[in-house]
């Protein structure tokens, strides 16, 4: 860090209380850290915000590969949009059942069209769009 600047907040007993014991449960070492990663994470969203704006992320899905032409539909969407998955994980659940995680980066608006546009395919049972940062603006 560059520097560091302290602040004080005022903030009602119980909330400080459920923070208190968030911080305890995701084992945070300090109250600052758990505040910075929670800044961040309202930074981050922000970025999203902003259809041009360079992010990261994943999309995962889990589908019924037995449902007609869904792999192909798949597929089709991951070729057609190359240039914003950067790698994709394939996991067998089980005998009806697939898990992927596609590694995605681009334009906001880009990757959460890919991602809509595979969540809402006939036979995915459910997906994911998890908003991730370049890091460059936080």
């Amino acid at each position: 860090m560059d520097g560091v600047s302290r602040f004080s907040v005022s903030i009602p007993h119980d909330l400080l209380g459920k923070f208190d014991m968030y911080l305890k449960e995701k084992r945070y070492q300090t109250r600052s850290e758990g505040i910075r990663d929670l800044m961040r994470n309202a930074l981050i969203a922000e970025e999203w915000d902003d259809p041009a704006a360079e992010v990261m992320g994943t999309i995962s899905i889990v589908y019924d590969h037995h449902t007609r032409e869904l792999d192909e539909k798949l597929k089709e969407i991951q070729h057609a949009h190359y240039e914003g998955i950067i790698s994709t994980t394939h996991v067998h659940v089980d005998h009806h059942n697939c898990f992927e995680v596609m590694l995605v980066r681009g334009r906001a608006d880009a990757i959460r069209k890919i991602g809509n546009m595979l969540i809402s395919a006939r036979g995915v049972k459910v997906g994911r769009i998890t908003l991730l940062s370049t890091g460059k603006n936080i």
